[in-house]
């Protein structure tokens, strides 16, 4: 996926039609709770050779309070701030009218990239209405016609140039990984910078408040929160300067078990979440103080710990706690007995609402991220595994002990060591993990996915695997 495309627009005209026909099927949308804003389908659409995602939204209305209707609208410009490009479609046949002049001035003023479209442009009907489009100020209008199909290579040609521009940038924006070590380079940890900002995800289950830590951090109400579960969609970037520190921080939805995840739009969602930790730098996995780690709760902080990410696991509502300090006595206990890969990562009390806890989390943050980022040189490692190996011999499978000859690290982001061995397929998991919990305390690692690798010495006896050959052709040449 390239870019996203949000339809936005008045009720009725026509955008769950051409919805349904870029996705290429209908998306209906499911929602059993009454008064919840749910009303933005996600798919993915494609346009000739062109991929990319595309939002359908609740029709523009006039209402601003709190009403249902209002609500709508300001999921609607949430949409409108959260897509690439927005696709404006006005009905042909009817004109422009007062309320799309004033959608119009919004996306103006809100938009990234505006497509004016006017639907429903078949037929001479249309020809006064596509006319009156350009009084928008918008540029030159899309004749189309989503029940029919026409205007479709049009748009074609519209979006491809957009879209190899977004590819670009997607591909700035994604997090340095698994950066290869150059021995002779100086160790420096480099700031983010604003051209180049720490990037971070907020993660956990549904109604844990992630949202909400969001719009405290930022300052203000820049994400739609709300006592319902499940309100945010897709994962969205806000860019912020956090006390000096310039950081894109991604807000996810919530990520339910598999088994309770049926709507094809949260399946859509959950996917979108999974996609912005690949994208993150650190991942902040956030509990409730009421229900923590729970099972769903452990594969979120396992998938980030597998994906290589530097992780903080945030505790919210935590002004709500009543006896504090025995119960994160329970949450430590607890965070090391079911996450020991995690062994070390920093466990932070925060509460969303009331904005206690977020210098800590900030710190906790930037901590991790050095440590992500954190270099040894191949001197202090070899005196290291030195030690270890004197403390702990390696096992003796078939009474030949696998040797340790040297280590070295070989990336960052996260750390990963190489050690040259004899036999490394004979090496048991347990001696990697001595020594990778090793490295975590004598090397001040705590919490941050470290990659251990063993492997073959390169210069090996050349004869090691030649078949000797049998003793009658032995005498032959005698």
């Amino acid at each position: 996926m390239t870019f996203s495309l949000a339809i936005v627009g008045r009720p009725n005209v026509g955008k769950s039609t051409l919805f349904n026909r870029l996705v290429g099927k209908r998306l209906a949308l499911v929602d059993n709770q009454p008064g919840v804003t749910r009303d933005l389908r996600e798919g993915q659409a494609r346009l000739g050779d062109l991929r990319f995602t595309v939002i359908d939204t609740a029709g523009l209305e006039e209402a601003t309070d709190e009403s249902l209707r209002g609500r709508m609208r300001k999921l609607t410009e949430r949409a409108v701030d959260m897509a690439d490009v927005c696709l404006f479609m006005i009905d042909a046949r009817i004109g422009v009218t007062p309320m799309d002049e004033i959608f119009a001035d919004i996306l103006r003023k809100r938009a990234k990239v505006v497509i004016l479209g006017a639907n429903k442009g078949e037929g001479f009907a249309a020809d006064e209405g596509v006319l009156e489009a350009w009084n928008l100020g918008l540029g030159e209008p899309l004749r189309l016609s989503a029940e029919h199909g026409e205007g479709m290579s049009e748009l074609l040609t519209v979006l491809m140039p957009l879209a190899d521009d977004f590819s670009e940038r997607s591909k700035l924006e994604m997090a340095e990984t698994d950066i290869n070590i150059d021995e002779h380079e100086e160790e420096i940890y480099r700031l983010p910078m604003r051209m180049k900002p720490l990037q971070v995800a907020v993660v956990g289950r549904p109604n844990a408040g992630k949202s909400t830590l969001i719009n405290k951090i930022s300052g203000e109400d820049r994400l739609l929160t709300g006592p319902e579960a499940g309100i945010t969609r897709d994962a969205i970037s806000l860019q912020i300067d956090w006390s000096g520190v310039p950081m894109r921080v991604f807000d996810t939805a919530g990520m339910r078990k598999r088994a309770k995840v049926q709507e094809k739009l949260e399946k859509l969602s959950v996917g979108d979440g999974l996609r912005a930790v690949k994208f993150a730098e650190v991942v902040v996995v956030l509990l409730d103080a009421e229900i923590p780690f729970e099972q769903q709760d452990l594969r979120i902080a396992d998938l980030a710990e597998r994906e290589g990410r530097a992780v903080v696991i945030a505790v919210n509502k935590w002004d709500v706690e009543g006896e504090k300090q025995q119960k994160l006595k329970k949450l430590k206990e607890a965070f090391e007995r079911l996450l020991p890969q995690l062994r070390g990562a920093p466990l932070i009390t925060v509460s969303a609402k009331s904005g206690r806890g977020l210098d800590r989390l900030k710190e906790a943050i930037m901590r991790a991220h050095d440590v992500w980022n954190r270099r040894i040189t191949t001197a202090q490692l070899n005196r290291w595994l030195s030690g270890m190996v004197e403390a702990h011999p390696p096992p003796a499978p078939n009474g030949r002990r696998v040797k340790l000859r040297y280590m070295t690290q070989v990336k960052t982001r996260p750390p990963g060591f190489v050690v040259m061995c004899s036999n490394p397929d004979k090496m048991p998991e347990s001696y990697s993990r001595y020594l990778v919990n090793g490295m975590r305390q004598d090397f001040d690692m705590p919490g941050t996915p470290i990659r251990l690798y063993m492997r073959s010495q390169a210069n090996q006896n050349p004869y090691k695997d030649r078949k000797k050959p049998a003793f009658s052709k032995l005498k032959k040449h005698l």
